[in-house]
């Protein structure tokens, strides 16, 4: 599913395209996607998108009068075409603008969002939310400090967005392998020097990310229809049985969590 840095790089990708311009309408074929789509953000219609930003994996398109909340879920995808683009299966939100190009949503399996949020609220998806994990805010402190009193294994608590938003099972498995550290340790039992490399990795792996244009798997592609590279340089997500990159033994493949996990026991520790 699309994580942190596809989104990431969705939100650079449309921002040139619908930044300063003026919503001409809202067309919604479908209104079921995780949560019904809800009328109020009708009000975007006129209104002229003063910024996108984003949290966690959500991408916020900020107007005058309130926000468009929107989720690309495990298969969702936003794309800029030519306004009157047909539309095709799966297609379920255009946002139509007035210099003649739209923004449209297309979630093959509808676990995706489109939310709204009136002017100066905050969402009640948003209110739970752990800190940025490319922002200064978290450091080695502060996860440290979290990590204190827990004995959920690592991986789990890297993944938990009240811990640190955006870390999925992709960036969880190569962050982990680059800090030599067990996905399987209890959190609590990482020393602070170990603590000190896995933020430094989770942020550098995050950050090599987008400027790679994101993970291509199955479903995402960023806004210009271009994939992203940075499957390429995947060290050990999807490569269980193989040999490690670091030394000649096998990686191993488990299960945390219901995810796929994969880490070298000679390596991690």
């Amino acid at each position: 599913m699309p994580e942190l840095p596809e989104v990431e790089v969705s939100r650079m990708g449309i921002s040139p395209h619908v930044v300063g311009k003026t919503v001409s309408a809202i067309i919604i074929r479908n209104p079921t996607l995780r949560w019904p789509i809800p009328e109020a953000i009708k009000a975007i219609e006129g209104q002229v998108i003063s910024q996108v930003t984003r949290r966690a994996k959500y991408l916020l398109l900020h107007t005058d009068v309130g926000t468009a909340i929107v989720h690309l879920g495990m298969s969702g995808s936003l794309r800029v075409l030519p306004a009157g683009t047909p539309a095709e299966k799966h297609d379920h939100v255009d946002l139509v603008l007035a210099s003649g190009e739209m923004l449209r949503y297309n979630d093959p399996r509808r676990f995706g969002a489109w939310l709204w949020a009136e002017l100066n609220e905050l969402h009640q998806v948003l209110t739970k939310l752990g800190p940025e994990p490319l922002e200064a805010v978290f450091d080695a402190d502060y996860l440290f400090d979290k990590a204190q009193g827990r004995r959920t294994v690592v991986k789990q608590f890297i993944m938990d967005n009240k811990v640190v938003v955006g870390v999925g099972n992709i960036y969880a498995n190569e962050a982990l392998f680059s800090a030599k550290i067990s996905p399987q340790r209890p959190a609590n039992k990482m020393t602070k020097a170990e603590v000190i490399r896995l933020v430094a990795e989770i942020k550098s792996v995050l950050a090599f990310a987008i400027e790679q244009g994101g993970t291509t798997l199955k479903d995402f592609k960023n806004a210009d229809g271009k994939p992203g590279y940075f499957a390429q340089e995947l060290q050990v997500y999807g490569k269980g049985g193989q040999v490690c990159p670091r030394c000649d033994h096998s990686l191993s493949e488990v299960k945390i969590g219901q995810r796929t996990t994969v880490y070298c026991c000679e390596c991690q520790k």
